[in-house]
């Protein structure tokens, strides 16, 4: 689960380098699951992109294995920044959810 956080949109295979406890990986967007409507809790399975402020479920493919515990267990453990290494700016901050 991300909340997105920069004026460019996260599209499927979009490539960041992801930063999980003290360690830098990369990291690949394979899909967006859903989009969540924070008023509504409505999940939109329709979505093909998170714009600035949006909240999503996606899917990562990532070069490094990730050893966590869901966040409800451990937030240290259990979250996640996304960095866009074109300009070395944070675009996504999210928690790693046991699998739905």
């Amino acid at each position: 689960m991300v909340c997105w956080m920069s004026d460019r949109p996260l599209v499927s295979r979009g490539r960041y380098a992801i930063k999980h406890t003290t360690r830098w990986g990369r990291a690949v967007v394979s899909e967006i699951l859903y989009r969540l409507d924070v008023n509504t809790g409505h999940r939109d399975g329709t979505a093909q992109e998170l714009k600035l402020n949006d909240l999503g479920r996606i899917q990562l493919h990532t070069t490094t294995p990730l050893l966590y515990d869901p966040y409800r267990r451990n937030r240290m453990t259990g979250s996640f920044i996304l960095v866009d290494e074109a300009n070395n700016t944070t675009v996504a901050a999210g928690m790693l959810l046991a699998p739905e």
